[in-house]
């Protein structure tokens, strides 16, 4: 991605960089040496260093081994403060923070929920209070970060947003009629902005069941980037053989959806029936 935006200096992710520069140098190691000891490139390294790169818990891990002393858990520690800022799931950082907001255009399939940069504060709490195990506070983080990575969509140089959405996400209860009131309310609002376009997908679609996934499409020849749901561990992949069979089921599901006015219309009368 472009490292054209400056980090934070005192972010922990810009911390995390400086230390790795720093016993890097001392130790008098260039960076394709740490590369070639950590199993990704000079550049990923170089990417690392400038905080314009989410270090993952692998990277962590090998620095720790690499830097520190038996049992050093120093570059680990540093990674936890910037998941704990991040408020969301770590193998969705690199989304969120390396590919969204480098994005010209982003399609979305979504079949089971509203996707989540559409998605109202009250919504969200529902469906992120469902996951197992996760404490209140847990839940409060998550939707903090989704209303932050909503943000996304109302800025001036916003990517264009396409999103695909199952007829039967509309009359899925989540929370109570209010919410899904506030939610479709929502949805007919944001159709309004340029940017975002909303098409729902008849329900005898039956290619599209097996998992909402997302397409970022990138500035300067960037390669398209797929982001695919999991019940556990979204995939994140630019192979090309991988994005070219995403992109083919986009276009098959994109055959079953209706046009955007027919679409606002659909939203407007489901709307009616949350009563």
């Amino acid at each position: 991605m472009s490292d054209e935006i400056p980090p934070d200096p005192g972010s922990p992710r810009a911390r995390f960089g400086a230390e790795m520069r720093r016993l890097r140098e001392a130790a008098q190691l260039s960076q394709a040496a740490v590369g070639r000891r950590l199993g990704c490139t000079q550049t990923q390294i170089s990417r690392l260093e400038s905080a314009a790169r989410t270090p993952s818990k692998s990277d962590a891990e090998r620095l720790d081994v690499l830097f520190g002393t038996d049992g050093s858990t120093y570059f680990v520690d540093m990674r936890q403060h910037i998941v704990a800022r991040h408020g969301g799931p770590v193998w969705f950082m690199s989304w969120t923070k390396e590919i969204e907001p480098f994005a010209l255009v982003m399609r979305s399939w979504d079949p089971l929920l509203i996707p989540g940069l559409l998605q109202t504060e009250s919504y969200a709490h529902q469906v992120l209070s469902q996951e197992p195990r996760m404490t209140p506070q847990q839940v409060d983080e998550r939707v903090q970060a989704r209303m932050q990575r909503r943000q996304l969509l109302d800025e001036d140089d916003s990517p264009m947003f396409l999103s695909l959405i199952d007829m039967g996400v509309l009359r899925r209860p989540v929370g109570s009629a209010e919410v899904m009131r506030e939610q479709l309310d929502y949805l007919l609002e944001v159709t309004q902005r340029p940017n975002i376009s909303i098409q729902l997908v008849d329900q005898r679609c039956l290619m599209g069941l097996l998992g909402a996934f997302m397409i970022a499409e990138l500035p300067n020849g960037q390669p398209d980037t797929i982001h695919i749901d999991s019940p556990t561990e979204g995939q994140i992949s630019a192979d090309p053989k991988v994005v070219s069979s995403i992109w083919s089921r986009y276009e098959a599901i994109r055959r079953w959806a209706y046009p955007d006015h027919m679409s606002l219309k659909m939203i407007e009368e489901v709307r009616r029936e949350w009563i």
